[in-house]
C-alpha cells in the first residue's frame, strides 16, 4: 500500500510507482469518484472515457467535454 500526507493546501503527491503504471503524467487529468467511505482517484484516460460512455446521459456533450481535455492535455 502507498500513502501520501495531505498538505495544509490538500495537495497530495501521487507515489512516483503508481505514476508510471497508471500513466499519469504532468497534466494528466484525474477525477475522483466517492464509492461509499472511500474516494478512489482515477486518470482519465481514452480507456477509461470509453469505460464511462453513455453512463451520465448527456447526449455527448460530457464525452465532448472529456475529448477536448483530453486533446488539449496531448498538446502540453
Amino acid at each position: 500500500m502507498e500513502t501520501a500526507i495531505v498538505t495544509t493546501k490538500g495537495q497530495i503527491v501521487i507515489p512516483s510507482k503508481l505514476r508510471h503504471r497508471h500513466g499519469i503524467k504532468k497534466g494528466t487529468r484525474v477525477c475522483f469518484i466517492e464509492q461509499g467511505e472511500d474516494i478512489v482517484l482515477r486518470p482519465v484516460t481514452d480507456e477509461y472515457i470509453d469505460e464511462v460512455r453513455g453512463s451520465i446521459g448527456t447526449g455527448g456533450k460530457a464525452l465532448k467535454a472529456l475529448l477536448d481535455d483530453k486533446k488539449k492535455e496531448r498538446e502540453l
